[in-house]
């Protein structure tokens, strides 16, 4: 356990040791990955979009099982069931609800009413001052960077503009592997660090071996950005999938989509009826068609092929561009002493005002 620790207004919000966050990627953040973040100081988000209500319920409890540390849960502010999930959520005493969409007013003041603290996941400054005028505690600013959905704004740009709109605290996402990225996230005025793709690459994650060799193989120019999967901008690491998927025609897309719904709605427990209404609030207030919220389907399962079942052939491997840059597995305990201890040595290392 790293005796170096960095108070920000994150570490006193949440009650962690590091101002450090793992992030709730879907199929990678389970009990085991969680409650090992935990456990080393940072900040573990369970993933529970591709879980069921029940299957969320049994997690929470297994996370709870392995950590008294503080954790959190991530869920979709526009799935049907969101408010079953909040009631877990609550029920269970969970410290803190992060969010890929922004949460309705309402649902936040419901959150906070329990004690639960609230931290959306944004990528445009006027979404930050959107939910930090409806009550967030808190916000995990992603930049072009990160894996997954992303933006087109760098993390160098987008963190300060951030920063300088809200007055609650900022939590830097893409980009970010090591201990001097946590130094330059703080000078940018950021109360802490999020990381996907390194907590994934660690010897906590359930990620499959042969999943894991692909991304530790990746240069940075192996990681890219493609709409060909879910019609929206998707970061990942390139593949002969990628490249397939690049060349297919539409039909080709839809009729895959479909199959990938079928699977997602047998394997979530989700009704077709409630895919409906969730493809409904997903097209509200966006510029979506009808057949890219079909195509959205296709996420969750494409990513349980490679994250769960090692199918590097037939899933895709979300990536931020840093996969380029990790050559290890370290336990969750060693990357975030690493961190701290790196982030410790780069603050000393800086020349001092005369």
């Amino acid at each position: 356990m790293s005796d170096t620790t960095i108070a920000t207004p994150l570490t006193a919000l949440v009650g962690v040791r590091h101002p450090i966050v793992q992030t709730g990627m879907g199929w990678v953040a389970g009990p085991r990955l969680v409650s090992a973040a935990a456990n080393a100081g940072a900040l573990g988000i369970l993933a529970s979009a591709t879980m069921s209500v029940e299957q969320l319920r049994s997690a929470v409890r297994e996370v709870r099982s392995r950590t008294d540390a503080p954790f959190g849960v991530n869920l979709r502010a526009d799935a049907g069931d969101a408010a079953e999930r909040v009631r877990i959520i609550i029920d269970e005493g969970v410290r803190v609800a992060s969010f890929a969409l922004a949460p309705s007013r309402e649902l936040i003041a419901r959150l906070k009413d329990a004690g639960v603290v609230v931290i959306p996941s944004i990528g445009a400054r006027r979404h930050a001052e959107k939910v930090a005028a409806w009550g967030a505690d808190a916000v995990v600013v992603q930049g072009g960077e990160g894996g997954g959905h992303t933006g087109g704004v760098a993390t160098t740009v987008l963190l300060p503009q951030v920063v300088d709109a809200v007055g609650i605290p900022v939590i830097a996402a893409g980009g970010f592997h090591d201990g001097r990225g946590l130094v330059a996230a703080l000078s940018y005025g950021a109360a802490g660090i999020a990381m996907g793709t390194r907590f994934l690459l660690t010897s906590d994650s359930t990620v499959p071996d042969a999943v894991k060799a692909r991304y530790l193989a990746a240069a940075v120019g192996d990681v890219t950005v493609t709409t060909k999967v879910d019609g929206l901008p998707h970061r990942m690491l390139r593949s002969e999938l990628v490249d397939a998927l690049e060349r297919s025609g539409r039909a080709a897309s839809l009729l895959r989509a479909v199959r990938h719904a079928a699977a997602f709605r047998r394997e979530s427990g989700t009704s077709w009826s409630r895919m409906v209404r969730d493809g409904v609030a997903m097209k509200h207030g966006k510029e979506l068609t009808w057949s890219q919220v079909l195509l959205a389907a296709n996420t969750p399962m494409m990513l349980k092929a490679s994250m769960v079942d090692g199918r590097t052939d037939a899933g895709v491997m979300a990536s931020g561009q840093v996969a380029g840059l990790i050559d290890d597995l370290p336990s969750c305990a060693e990357l975030v002493d690493r961190v701290m201890a790196e982030a410790a040595a780069t603050l000393r290392a800086l020349p001092r005002a005369s």
